[in-house]
């Protein structure tokens, strides 16, 4: 892969699906490229097309057409297996829903990512305990999902995430299901690791108190992709 291209480029993307007789186009023309350390809010509101396109880009999903590149490399016609070892090397992914293995604790959850990729024991114990502290959970390495509360959860979750050391971090209203006072402290905690780590995030969120406290916003609406700032731009020009 390619060190100085954007960490990922979405070029001339479209997506559609069928819907009885109707073709639904909930992407179109859509253009973005996210350079590396860069953390990025993607707004819009629901329905819009937010998950589609952050499926699309951790090659999840393929666009109906367009290309996706990841440090350069074209994935857009990559067979499943590839697409599958990028996903583990390559990309970090948070849901709503922390979606963590019940019989499994903490530490055990941030583990299990690692030694699937061959990362000995010892060395992925340790990782995992340092993202988990990272995260504020040093008290809940032995903790199961049941015995944590749901902040807990979505920050063992976004310490799994990121356990692999992704390039790019892909979450999905992080902190959706969370009381205003725990998101807050979550969002802290998960901006600080991305920004210690050096990696590139693409953040979807309906919170734009927390989408302007990132690098950028961008904004999906009527299946295209805004760019905030120009949005903004033309919109002092007007004024004046």
């Amino acid at each position: 892969m390619n060190n100085q291209a954007p960490v990922l480029e979405l070029k001339n993307v479209y997506r559609s699906f069928k819907q009885g007789s109707q073709n639904l186009q909930v992407l179109r023309e859509v253009n973005l490229e996210l350079e590396k350390g860069e953390i990025v809010a993607l707004t819009g509101p629901s329905g819009s097309g937010k998950s589609t396109l952050l499926q699309i880009a951790g090659l999840l999903e393929k666009p109906t057409k367009g290309d996706i590149y990841l440090d350069g490399q074209n994935c857009s016609k990559l067979g499943d297996t590839v697409r599958t070892t990028l996903r583990r090397d390559y990309l970090g992914f948070v849901y709503q829903y922390h979606n963590l293995l019940a019989d499994f604790d903490a530490l055990e959850n941030v583990m299990i990512p690692q030694l699937i990729a061959g990362v000995k024991y010892k060395e992925a114990e340790e990782k995992a305990k340092w993202l988990l502290k990272k995260m504020g959970l040093e008290r809940r390495f032995k903790h199961r999902p049941a015995e944590m509360s749901g902040g807990e959860q979505q920050r063992v979750a976004i310490a799994r995430a990121l356990a692999n050391a992704p390039r790019l971090l892909l979450a999905d209203e992080p902190t959706g299901n969370l009381d205003p006072k725990t998101s807050e402290i979550v969002f802290a905690e998960l901006l600080a690791v991305v920004k210690e780590t050096g990696l590139s995030a693409l953040i979807a969120t309906h919170n734009l108190d927390l989408a302007d406290r990132m690098d950028r916003k961008i904004k999906l609406e009527g299946g295209k992709l805004i760019d905030m700032r120009a949005e903004k731009f033309v919109s002092d020009k007007n004024f004046y």
